[in-house]
């Protein structure tokens, strides 16, 4: 088990990195954008912080918390997507100036942090059901994280701050769509505690 925890508690670091760089360069150039991304980041750290606890307790309890914490974890992204739209609506038709270079280099930091996350996993995502969930999320984390990037080009080019808003409308939709679509097509390895492998041998 220890030699699983490794590298799930490194990814942990990393992602802690992007979380920490993606929110607080987005409160303060006011970006949507790098927030949401940042937002989708929280949810990856409470995921790998519970694969990092589930290695250190007993199969049977390990597997169940890694059911309840997948499916609050889900259940509570979306609810926070949903809250941040609104915000998206409000700020389209109420743009407010948008620091465009932050989101440019903190999107860059959060999809190098988020391939490292995803390197770091790959190994034991190969012998570890769970694991390799997270590795998944992470590889489409890396691409997600240039969003940022764009919207911040945009508004540096053109001055205008709704680009910003737009994209972040785009991230949303993209973390809402593959929210449900990973509960749903991989419901028995999130809730089914049978099914979810945690390399405990």
């Amino acid at each position: 088990m220890a030699h699983r925890r490794k590298p799930l508690t490194v990814a942990l670091g990393l992602n802690t990195v992007v979380l920490v760089v993606e929110v607080a360069g987005g409160i303060q150039a006011n970006s949507l954008s790098l927030v949401i991304d940042g937002v989708h980041n929280l949810s990856d750290e409470v995921a790998l912080g519970f694969l990092v606890l589930a290695y250190a307790m007993r199969t049977g309890l390990s597997s169940r918390l890694l059911r309840t914490a997948n499916l609050f974890n889900s259940v509570g992204l979306l609810a926070i997507c949903g809250l941040l739209l609104w915000r998206v609506v409000e700020r389209i038709s109420q743009p407010v100036p948008v620091w465009g270079l932050i989101p440019v280099i903190a999107g860059l930091v959060g999809a190098v942090g988020n391939w490292g996350v995803a390197a770091v996993l790959r190994e034991p995502a190969d012998h570890d059901a769970a694991i390799r969930l997270a590795y998944v999320h992470n590889l489409g984390d890396t691409l997600l994280s240039l969003a940022p990037v764009l919207a911040g080009g945009l508004v540096l080019a053109s001055g205008r701050p709704v680009f910003d808003s737009l994209v972040a409308l785009f991230v949303a939709a993209v973390i809402v769509f593959t929210t449900i679509r990973s509960v749903v097509g991989s419901h028995k390895e999130l809730l089914w505690p049978e099914n979810v492998v945690c390399g405990h041998e």
